[in-house]
């Protein structure tokens, strides 16, 4: 026969079970947490290491067959198109295609900082305009359409060629659209001083359009895997506020030119 001590309430045996059962869960909770904290650390750091890979300079190396089409004049070494004095303090790169949304929020943010930097001779721009983006205007194949163009019209006239991208980003149009077509890239040519039949000739000839594959082909070469990308004083940019809020390129370029 069993004591009455040794008979156990049935409401106490169910509540302990229930005891049992919040420990168990708050014990499962804290190992996903502690993992999810690891996971996140160990993401930081490889995050880190990996801004420290492409912290370095940007140096692409285009080679272009004369057979594939033309090639543009007096771009710098590796290729880019050179708006300034070459012997500025502070050298700003931008990657960038004419079809990248990321690409516009960056011009229209930063593009008066770069225009003033430039006039003030405190540094000198170089733009890689590339094409990887095709795909997203249905067929038009505006990306390279319009990094051709770039190429045209900043052979004209360099000192244009900021007003210029600033139309373009204006009316960039939507991706998954249709692009623009060659009438509309020649109109917006026109509209900041690039009147030259000639100009227009090139746009619609997409003059560049070989020498814009094989220098989109050397910049992804550089393990570059994203647009855009900037670069000031060789050190890539990296931090968002600077690259996609207002003026935010400003300190960054002044703090290179000290």
């Amino acid at each position: 026969m069993s004591k009455p001590g040794d008979r156990k309430n049935p409401l106490a045996k169910a509540q302990q079970a229930d005891r049992n059962r919040k420990i168990l869960i708050q014990v499962g909770v804290g190992v996903v947490l502690v993992g999810l904290i690891a996971a996140i650390g160990i993401g930081l750091a490889m995050r880190k290491s990996d801004n420290k890979d492409t912290a370095s300079s940007f140096a692409p190396v285009v080679t272009h067959d004369a057979s594939a089409g033309a090639v543009p004049p007096n771009l710098t070494e590796g290729g880019a198109i050179r708006i300034g004095k070459s012997d500025a303090k502070v050298k700003v790169q931008v990657v960038a295609d004419l079809q990248c949304p990321a690409c516009q929020m960056f011009e229209h943010n930063n593009a008066t900082v770069l225009e003033d930097e430039v006039k003030s001779g405190t540094a000198v721009v170089e733009y890689n305009i590339i094409s990887f983006l095709d795909r997203a205007s249905s067929g038009n194949q505006f990306s390279t359409r319009a990094a051709s163009a770039a190429y045209v019209v900043a052979s004209a006239d360099p000192s244009k060629f900021q007003a210029w991208l600033a139309a373009m980003y204006d009316q960039q149009p939507k991706e998954g659209g249709t692009g623009m077509t060659d009438d509309q890239l020649i109109q917006i040519a026109a509209s900041v001083g690039y009147t030259d039949p000639a100009v227009a000739q090139g746009i619609k000839d997409q003059k560049y359009a070989g020498y814009v594959k094989d220098e989109t082909k050397a910049v992804f070469d550089t393990g570059l895997k994203s647009t855009p990308s900037v670069y000031v004083a060789g050190k890539q940019v990296t931090d968002p506020q600077a690259l996609m809020s207002p003026n935010g390129l400003k300190p960054v370029i002044e703090a290179a030119a000290k």
